[in-house]
């Protein structure tokens, strides 16, 4: 079976080249701790609106629940322990947004497939190297090139316009925390909204908010409709990304049916691959650099 060079296995680095199209990176070797390191951004219009959009209906969930539910409540614990734990969820899910956004996805230097380099690379028998005819990138195992982002991608899962950004090697985290986080909110607010239909029909509605009882009425449907569309898509999305990790096989691949070519580790292995080694609650933060240690060494079936 075909050998990967090793400077090509998943997680390591290779000299950058010239900046793809639509994104600002690291400088010159900006996979190297010294690099002069700059914003990871995806100029894609589609991507941008999205991402908007997201954090819009995030910010339209936060001003209903503490405005119009919670300030108005009776009770000064139900509105202080629930704007509590709605509010820090809100946070995390918006963190862990833009740390999915802003994370370079594990993007392969373009234009690095040069004659001069690949001699450089010193290749033995056996071993094949992969160049990639779009971004003339020298193409690892497992990556595959991005048509938005421009790119060769390490592990990409898929491209997702709600975060303005690829899902891959080092963003995939991320990525699950903000799924999981939204999901909780949606979760949160729809218990919210039903408590509060049902305290208001026993009361004056006019006692209940702020607010006009039509407008009431309409915000609280449009929130449940948002919290129930969300809860569904991100609950989804957050199993398959669980899966995905524990199998270590990206979407990508599955949708292929590609050849196994990396060696077989356990889930709970593969899980530390991804969110960082040991297990730790700094898991559940998207604020934390994950600390991969020895779980970070990818190795591969000759």
């Amino acid at each position: 079976m075909e050998q990967h060079h090793p400077l090509l296995s998943p997680g390591a680095d290779v000299e950058a080249g010239s900046l793809g199209a639509g994104v600002m990176v690291g400088g010159p070797h900006s996979g190297h701790t010294g690099g002069n390191r700059t914003l990871w951004f995806i100029q894609d219009s589609c991507g941008m609106v999205c991402a908007g959009m997201t954090w819009f209906l995030v910010l339209y969930a936060e001003f209903v629940v503490n405005f119009v539910m919670l300030l108005p409540a009776k009770s000064f614990w139900y509105s202080l322990l629930n704007g509590a734990t709605f509010n820090s969820l809100a946070v995390l899910a918006l963190a862990s947004h833009l740390r999915t956004m802003l994370t370079d996805p594990g993007a392969v230097p373009k234009g690095n497939a040069t004659k001069e380099y690949m001699e450089s690379l010193q290749l033995k028998p056996g071993e094949v190297i992969y160049k990639c005819p779009k971004c003339c990138s020298i193409k690892p195992e497992r990556a595959h090139h991005c048509s938005i982002c421009k790119r060769c991608i390490r592990k990409m899962d898929h491209h997702c316009p709600w975060v303005n950004n690829c899902v891959g090697e080092k963003n995939q985290r991320y990525f699950v925390l903000f799924t999981m986080y939204i999901a909780l909110i949606s979760f949160h607010a729809l218990i919210l909204v039903a408590f509060h239909f049902f305290f208001c029909f026993e009361e004056d509605w006019s006692k209940c908010s702020g607010f006009s009882p039509p407008a009431t009425v309409i915000l609280l449907i449009l929130l449940s409709f948002e919290g129930l569309l969300f809860l569904i898509f991100t609950a989804v999305m957050f199993g398959t990304q669980v899966h995905s990790i524990c199998s270590d096989e990206t979407g990508i691949e599955q949708l292929k049916k590609e050849e196994r070519r990396w060696a077989k580790r356990s889930k709970w292995m593969n899980l530390k691959v991804v969110f960082g080694h040991p297990f730790s609650v700094a898991w559940l933060s998207p604020f934390a650099t994950p600390d991969h240690g020895k779980a970070d060494v990818y190795q591969y079936i000759v």
